[in-house]
């Protein structure tokens, strides 16, 4: 089904080699390097003059309505004049949420303000998810596109997309630069066509499940090439491609064809179609081969999109992998929640609830696909329900005039407006207990929106449009799309027609056309960031939580769902920082720094003297720091970091980031990301300090690392803490104290 092959490889006569081969051809690896689709996109658009060390500049930007507040406030602080690219703020995160009251709205017309004044384009909520718009306005073969969302994948149009934290947002809108050490890129290789009943979520769970865990492309560019891919339609490459952010690489790319040029070509933008493809000779750092005719439907089960099976797998192991599922509730989540075990009935596991949704779920194929299985019969009227969510009103109105959106209803669906809520846990919760089968990017712990800490507990499982569709016809029992009688066939070309109309009644077109008079509008929930001091010569550290699970999520450092509304006010949300997975952690930070700020005024003052333990107030800052082994794994949110910072957050300290962008997201906020191989045998705790004598000075130096002292129950033990790949601006950056002091300077 897929393979694997570490060596490397080499395109080679329209085929893949393994690296010796192509080198007893005399092929040249460095040379071949050069020869990829992605590196002929990173060149174009870099103007370090370096093949190494790359800083890029970007066609277009686009963020959503939980990041560019906070984007435009960085901004502002370092004097943006107007947006110098097309800059889309996209409203579908927080167009359903409704806490805080007016927050929300307040928000949305500081954005469309901020379009008017800086020459933006604002989409209105309920017209489309961030990507889908995207897509449909801005991807186009050979460009590059940075956005304040993870799962920002254009790859499939020929574009390398990027999703990052807002700062670096931030230093694209002040015309700086996105820097990133050359990347790796793997080839996917892609042959055969997918059985009919499988989905592209079906293809991007089995690529997730084989790559994750053992970090094959991390940090790495996937670039999808192969016979195979002629035979997927555009909707299909897109629903695959979104959701290669699960494996944890950088971006992706694809080869494009006549199947791309088609679809640039109904939206109305064939200028931006260009035919791409590696040049003979090309090398790959890794090789990962998809055969599409093995691939079967697929479950990702709670609480990652890697904790894949097969549904043949599942239904034939339900009990056991049930009862691990179980147990991850109990270890991650701290909940003793009643067996799994306990929704097989008569052999079969029934699911509560079906959601098709958002950027992956939400386009016009898979919900033909689901309508199809469908065909107007009816759900029942027991406890399993079903909802859908079209991408994008132009997507809506298509499945309208085909009758799409009626057969839908007339099943029993509840058709829903474009909204990107199910996807972090702002809509569709479930009740308690209940397990919900979801085409949707993410399943991590929360993201279907219970509150364990207040004894709810739900689970989301990953399938592909079709299964889900499958399953409700069974009254929400676990069913592959293939096991129906006539499962559907996907054609690589699937006829449909975009009718932008809606984006021209309600889009506010303002890029170039920036009016410096126009004033921003302000709600009372819109706060300016808290000031950051820049770095002392010495730090002393406080650990304020440390977690031990193999990986934590950004949703576990700042949870989302209904918190994020408060995203415009930085105290007020990190109130919520690590409230699911550590409670305490807010009270413990703020203690430290209250100290911190006790300091600031008298460094001689008792109590500051007592908490350093001896250290000098004077020279020395005192800080907090999150402990954690991997931290980072999924949203592009910069307020995972953001949050640590505010709370006095002087460090993290782990073995390994899970992603390039909250380690930026962190370097951005002032705070020195620390990592020492095995972290986890120093056995840290809450409670325990490290003083780091001469921080200052080692950054400024360019050290890679630096000794510390590790105080814990009294005792002192020296360690030896890691900077490595710090580029100069980082060091900078974490000198001034955060981004915005760094501009300011």
């Amino acid at each position: 089904m897929i393979t694997y092959d570490l060596n490397g490889a080499f395109y080679h006569n329209g085929n893949i080699i393994s690296a010796a081969e192509g080198v007893a051809l005399g092929l040249d690896v460095r040379a071949g390097k050069n020869k990829t689709i992605a590196w002929s996109i990173l060149d174009a658009h870099n103007t370090s003059g370096s093949e190494d060390y790359l800083k890029i500049k970007f066609d277009a930007m686009a963020s959503h309505d939980i990041t560019y507040v906070g984007i435009i406030q960085t901004a502002r602080a370092g004097g943006l004049d107007s947006f110098p690219i097309p800059y889309v703020l996209t409203n579908c995160h927080n167009s359903l949420c409704a806490v805080g009251g007016t927050i929300n709205e307040d928000d949305h017309l500081f954005g469309l303000s901020a379009c008017k004044r800086y020459g933006g384009e604002f989409v209105p909520a309920h017209q489309a998810v961030i990507h889908q718009y995207m897509r449909e306005r801005y991807a186009a073969s050979g460009a590059m596109i940075i956005a304040s969302d993870s799962h920002t994948r254009y790859g499939a149009y020929g574009t390398v997309s990027i999703g990052e934290g807002g700062p670096e947002l931030a230093k694209q809108l002040l015309g700086k630069t996105y820097d990133v050490s050359r990347p790796e890129v793997v080839c996917v290789w892609m042959e055969g066509s997918p059985r009919p009943g499988v989905g592209p979520q079906d293809v991007a769970l089995a690529i997730i499940g084989k790559t994750f865990n053992d970090g094959i492309v991390k940090n790495r560019i996937m670039e999808f090439v192969g016979p195979g891919i002629a035979n997927l339609s555009m909707d299909y490459r897109n629903g695959i491609d979104v959701m290669t952010t699960e494996t944890s690489c950088l971006s992706s790319v694809w080869q494009t064809d006549d199947t791309v040029k088609t679809a640039l070509t109904i939206h109305g933008r064939p200028e931006a179609f260009k035919e791409l493809s590696p040049e003979n000779g090309a090398y790959y750092d890794v090789l990962l081969k998809v055969d599409l005719s093995k691939i079967e439907p697929m479950i990702a089960l709670p609480f990652h999109p890697s904790n894949a099976y097969t549904i043949r797998e599942f239904n034939e192991n339900m009990e056991d992998l049930l009862r691990k599922v179980d147990e991850d509730t109990k270890t991650q989540l701290g909940v003793n929640a009643p067996s799994l075990v306990n929704k097989i009935k008569n052999g079969k596991f029934y699911a509560d609830q079906g959601v098709i949704a958002g950027c992956s779920g939400g386009t016009y194929q898979n919900l033909v696909r689901a309508a199809e299985i469908l065909d107007g019969k009816s759900l029942g009227s027991d406890a399993f329900w079903l909802s859908v969510y079209p991408a994008s009103q132009p997507v809506m109105l298509e499945l309208t005039r085909k009758g799409t959106l009626s057969s839908l209803i007339s099943s029993g669906a509840s058709i829903r407006s474009a909204f990107c809520g199910p996807c972090f846990g702002a809509g569709d919760v479930p009740a308690n207990g209940a397990f919900s089968l979801r085409h949707s990017t993410r399943n991590f712990p929360n993201r279907e929106g219970s509150k364990p800490g207040d004894g709810q507990i739900s689970y989301v499982a990953l399938m592909d449009a079709r299964s889900i569709a499958a399953s409700a016809l069974n009254g929400g029992a676990i069913t592959a799309a293939t096991d129906l009688p006539e499962p559907p066939v996907d054609l690589p070309q699937t006829e449909y027609n975009f009718d932008d109309t809606p984006y021209k009644a309600r889009v506010y077109q303002g890029f170039g056309k920036a009016d410096r008079s126009a004033e921003l509008i302000y709600g009372p929930n819109i706060a300016d960031w808290p000031e950051q001091i820049s770095m002392t010569d010495n730090l002393l550290i406080k650990v304020a939580s440390a977690i031990y699970d193999p990986v934590t999520t950004t949703d576990e450092l700042i949870p989302s769902g209904e918190t994020s509304s408060y995203r415009s006010n930085p105290i007020k949300l990190s109130e919520f920082a690590l409230s699911r997975k550590d409670p305490a952690y807010v009270g413990r930070a703020k203690e430290v720094l209250e100290i911190e700020r006790l300091r600031r005024i008298d460094p001689a003052d008792p109590r500051v003297v007592s908490a350093m333990e001896g250290f000098d107030p004077s020279t020395t800052a005192y800080g907090s720091m999150v402990m954690a082994i991997r931290p980072g794994d999924g949203s592009a949110r910069e307020q995972a970091a953001s949050c640590q910072r505010v709370l006095g957050g002087a460090a993290n300290l782990c073995e390994d980031f899970a992603t390039k962008r909250y380690r930026s997201n962190v370097i951005n906020w002032g705070m020195v990301p620390f990592t020492y191989r095995g972290v986890e045998q120093l056995n840290i705790q809450p409670g325990d300090m490290i003083y780091v004598e001469g921080i200052k000075s080692a950054l400024e130096n360019g050290d890679d690392s630096i000794e510390a002292v590790l105080i814990q129950n009294a005792e002192k033990k020296v360690i030896t803490l890691l900077m490595e790949n710090l580029a100069k601006e980082d060091r900078d950056i974490i000198l001034a104290g955060c981004l915005i002091n760094y501009y300011a300077q």
